[in-house]
């Protein structure tokens, strides 16, 4: 499952892919540290919990409040509310510094594939396990989040199925800790059904429409992690997460993670004064400022988070025309952009030239259509979109497009070296900058863009999110917020999906990616570095590479 970011910094660092290194070149920017071995280690300044001081309050900055804190509903399915959930939830698999997965044993003692013909996978719950409340968490919470997630019933607005529905039915298994589920066809990627970005919720907040869709609007319900929600202050911008009194894994060593929300430009002042503990880093200049602040150690892993420019083509817009997009697409210098923004983050900028895999990923491979803007102009002429002028027009429509972006200085960078590419071809891009509060709810969900800019953050599961995004079912947007597909794509995914053979599993997801550049569904633009700044007495959080972080082993050294 991907969840989507406005930002193009991470504050809170999520679960990675696999990836090559690109870490900070030497010189001056990088302060004298050499480039990230990215799976092989994290750099989170690790420490043994017996050198941590018992207690204190990690704080760290968020772009805005959730608009839903169940992360399965179209709401909540963003980076920020995946970063404060994180804590607070339940989840299925951990990952390494390989991303190699390993069982939650907090959470489930085993999870096996026990069938293939019907696919099976049995889920055993650890017994200590329960929710904030103390009601144990049992096979009938990961029923109701299946029938929920399965899109029988239009009527709970999601995020992503997350291949729930291919599930036919969840059992019982010897007890109320296990849960059997039985598929009506194959699912590649069964392992991040609850895991990767997604969490698994209690069965009060899955039950109903009205429950999933409404329930957590305003404040996250039942938890189970080693943190609970202590106090949420909407006006000063403010979650306060408390240890958990009814956790029965290891103590943490935090008392509390303050989490405030700051407008991007105040986030790294913020560190500097220190008023927060870590920041994402999103340019050479920060980090620069970051490197010559007394106490502030760089942590450096290439990131998972990607930004991307996706064209808006529901019917009407001035961009609905397949041919219109793709032709933009190629008058798009993505290599430029690369440049002008990575340059001195990473030894060597390049673009991010596939949909599904992060570069370095297994299968990752360039689908794209590549940088020609002579054809992109002769495309636009045959598409009768003729020369008035600087801009041109089609039955006295000018071709202007509407950018939409958080505003935030590294996005609005990225388009305007767009902006200057496309009046080269004669469209005219407009940059509109918008708050982070309700940028999704109130502009990208409901299409108010031409083009919209902002981040997908992966995790180790690429295929379940392939329908998220690239399957177009009017029904059920789910992630495809530019409303663009076809029926031949939508079977290329379902295909991609069921096949459980891996390298079969490549060979068509790389086909979807072709497929999806082809429609001018979006155009990938920059894999984030992943830098960041942190306090330097910080142990055991930073730039955790392809490792997931142990929350109860994250504090301040002695």
């Amino acid at each position: 499952m991907r969840i989507r970011s406005i930002t193009t910094r991470l504050a809170v660092p999520l679960v990675l892919v696999s990836l090559i290194a690109a870490g900070c070149s030497q010189g001056e920017e990088s302060a004298g540290e050499g480039e990230a071995a990215l799976g092989a280690t994290s750099d989170i300044n690790p420490k043994d919990v017996s050198e941590l001081r018992d207690g204190g309050n990690l704080r760290l900055a968020a772009g805005a409040l959730p608009q839903n804190w169940n992360n399965l509903h179209s709401d909540g399915g963003d980076a920020g509310t995946g970063s404060l959930l994180r804590p607070v939830m339940p989840r299925a698999f951990t990952t390494d510094a390989s991303a190699n997965l390993s069982v939650n044993t907090d959470y489930f003692t085993d999870i096996q594939l026990t069938g293939t013909d019907p696919q099976q996978v049995t889920y055993t719950i650890n017994p200590k396990a329960v929710w904030s409340d103390g009601t144990p968490i049992t096979w009938e919470d990961l029923q109701s989040q299946a029938n929920a997630l399965s899109g029988r019933d239009k009527a709970f607005l999601l995020s992503n199925n997350s291949g729930f529905d291919r599930v036919e039915k969840v059992e019982r298994g010897v007890d109320d800790k296990q849960a059997i589920l039985t598929f009506s066809k194959h699912y590649a990627d069964w392992r991040g059904q609850f895991a990767g970005n997604s969490f698994l919720y209690p069965k009060t907040a899955t039950a109903t429409p009205e429950a999933f869709n409404k329930s957590q609007v305003d404040a996250l319900g039942l938890s189970a992690g080693p943190f609970i929600v202590q106090s949420v202050d909407r006006a000063q911008g403010r979650v306060v997460l408390g240890r958990n009194p009814k956790w029965w894994g290891a103590t943490p060593k935090l008392d509390t993670i303050t989490f405030s929300v700051l407008d991007n430009a105040a986030m790294l002042p913020a560190l500097q004064n220190n008023e927060i503990d870590a920041i994402g880093l999103a340019n050479r200049d920060e980090l620069k400022t970051a490197s010559s602040t007394p106490g502030i150690a760089i942590r450096r892993a290439p990131g998972n988070q990607w930004s991307h420019f996706t064209f808006n083509g529901a019917p009407g817009s001035i961009v609905a025309e397949p041919g219109v997009r793709v032709a933009i697409s190629k008058a798009i210098d993505r290599q430029g952009i690369a440049n002008a923004i990575q340059n001195g983050m990473v030894a060597d900028p390049k673009p991010l030239n596939n949909h599904v895999y992060l570069a370095g990923q297994k299968g990752y491979q360039d689908n794209s259509l590549g940088f020609d803007p002579s054809a992109a102009a002769q495309e636009l002429d045959a598409l009768g979109w003729k020369l008035n002028g600087d801009v041109r027009e089609k039955d006295g429509r000018k071709l202007e497009i509407r950018d939409v972006m958080y505003n935030q200085d590294v996005w609005v960078q990225i388009a305007q070296i767009i902006q200057q590419n496309l009046a080269q071809i004669g469209v005219e891009l407009t940059i509109e900058t918008k708050a982070g509060q309700g940028f999704f709810t109130d502009n990208i969900q409901p299409g108010n863009f031409d083009v919209g800019q902002w981040s997908w953050v992966g995790d180790p599961f690429p295929l379940s999110s392939l329908n998220q995004i690239y399957g177009y079912n009017p029904d059920d947007i789910q992630g495809n917020y530019g409303r663009i597909g076809s029926p031949e794509l939508n079977a290329l995914i379902e295909q991609t999906v069921s096949e459980l053979d891996p390298a079969k599993a490549v060979e068509l997801a790389n086909q979807v990616d072709r497929k999806v550049f082809e429609e001018g569904h979006s155009l990938p633009l920059l894999q984030s570095p992943g830098n960041l700044a942190a306090r330097d007495t910080l142990a055991n959080f930073g730039a955790p590479g392809l490792a997931s972080y142990d929350y109860t082993k994250i504090g301040f050294v002695k």
